[in-house]
């Protein structure tokens, strides 16, 4: 059975301008938002946990692999979308997260952390060894040629990984594998990035790299193993930060896009295209970037929406003695001033800065509290609060004006889970019309 991502990667070497997108994220209603919209669409699901998320040691969601493949059948269950549409993928899977510890241990903990994914049924593996690891600065070693060499230990221990699963599922699917050495980090700029804005990728790093992972993977004995990478992580010229977003540019894309067609089997994947128009991501597609990662747009149209069904439990509900209110947007805010590691590297300026952004960042930081005990209880206490209202269609206006058209239009119940799952599909609708045949 030739792999999904493979299949659209042949047909758009074949003249159909056709494109995948990726849902980088754990969070329940974005998920769930994502397969209401795909239902009825001949689109493959493409979900993907990334490496500090989902770990070993279970990442920042408490999750490892296997709980977080079950945790998306189980919301497939409830929407009721096909298992067999589902493509999970692990994106930035490599020693990410222990960059700052010894470079040998690092390696260790990445390839154990592959073989978890490729042994619970991630069939899409975003082989990450971009970032320099401790050391290998000071030793003036760091380049494609040691981030190949890694490539190739973590590939081969998700080659034998998927070995030892086929012994217990036939029917397992060979993973494809994404590779790159010009790879953003996730969740957008940082801080002491933001200044100079990305740069579009040049055309001969790019073939360099393809040769030099090419020629690595054949130095370990995985010259089969590269015929499964279908996708080279590049920089297009996209990125966001805090308050900013670097548009595409087709036209200073243009060497890089026309380098692309020397190679019939590779496509490019976007990395950070959050927040593009839903323009510049169908150009983006056309021109080789098949393959289009989303996260924290996604998360951001979710917190968009809480904090409008804040707004509205606190006019609807505070008049009701009998009704605790959640406080969500203050509850949230006090997690995150109370523990800022998630977010202190991607904001700065003064206090009112920084408050605003805490709330209101492009970045999203604030999706990392979600999971928290007292985000998740006030969260929970807000739909819960709402969930039996019919919530006033003056209200919806006020706050949700998009949705209140569409609730008069009789298109949508005017419950509180029903528009944050429409509001969080606005973002949602923008990659569908990227990636369907134009």
């Amino acid at each position: 059975m030739i792999h999904p991502i493979k299949n659209i990667v042949n047909r758009y070497k074949n003249g159909k301008k056709i494109g995948i997108f990726s849902v980088c994220c754990s969070n329940n209603y974005v998920i769930e938002a994502t397969m209401e919209k795909l239902l009825n669409k001949n689109i493959p699901l493409l979900v993907e946990a990334t490496a500090n998320q989902v770990d070993q040691f279970g990442g920042y969601t408490g999750m490892r692999a296997k709980d977080y493949a079950n945790y998306i059948y189980e919301i497939a269950d409830e929407v009721g979308f096909p298992k067999e549409r589902i493509i999970l993928g692990g994106d930035h899977l490599g020693p990410l997260t222990w960059k700052d510890i010894d470079a040998k241990e690092a390696m260790s903990n990445a390839k154990n952390l592959i073989s978890e994914y490729v042994l619970a049924g991630f069939t899409k593996i975003h082989i990450d060894t971009s970032m320099p690891l401790k050391g290998d600065m000071e030793s003036n070693k760091f380049g494609d040629d040691l981030i190949a060499t890694r490539a190739a230990e973590l590939c081969k221990a998700a080659e034998e990984a998927y070995v030892n699963l086929k012994k217990s599922n036939q029917s397992a699917i060979h993973p494809v594998y994404i590779i790159g050495s010009e790879v953003p980090i996730p969740g957008g700029a940082q801080v002491e990035e933001e200044g100079e804005g990305p740069k579009v990728t040049k055309v001969e790093a790019f073939k360099n790299t393809i040769e030099t992972f090419k020629n690595t993977f054949e130095r370990y004995g995985l010259k089969d193993a590269f015929e499964y990478v279908v996708g080279i992580v590049v920089q297009p010229g996209v990125e966001f930060s805090s308050d900013y977003i670097w548009e595409y540019d087709r036209c200073e894309a243009k060497d890089l896009t026309n380098g692309l067609k020397a190679f019939p089997q590779l496509v490019f994947e976007a990395h950070s295209t959050d927040y593009q128009t839903a323009k510049a991501l169908r150009e983006m597609v056309e021109d080789g970037f098949v393959i289009l990662k989303v996260g924290p747009a996604l998360t951001f149209g979710f917190r968009e929406g809480i904090f409008a069904l804040n707004l509205i439990e606190n006019e609807l509900l505070k008049y009701d003695p009998s009704i605790e209110l959640s406080n969500f947007i203050d509850i949230l805010d006090f997690s995150m001033v109370k523990n800022p590691n998630y977010w202190i590297n991607h904001y700065s300026g003064i206090g009112e800065k920084i408050k605003i952004e805490r709330k209101y960042s492009l970045s999203d930081r604030a999706r990392y509290y979600m999971p928290k005990e007292e985000v998740n209880f006030a969260l929970e206490k807000l739909m819960s609060n709402l969930e039996e209202r019919e919530i006033p269609i003056t209200l919806i206006s006020q706050f949700m004006h998009e949705q209140y058209k569409k609730v008069r239009e009789g298109i949508l119940k005017p419950t509180a889970k029903n528009i944050l799952k429409d509001r969080i599909g606005e973002y949602i609708d923008d990659y569908i019309y990227a990636i369907e045949k134009n």
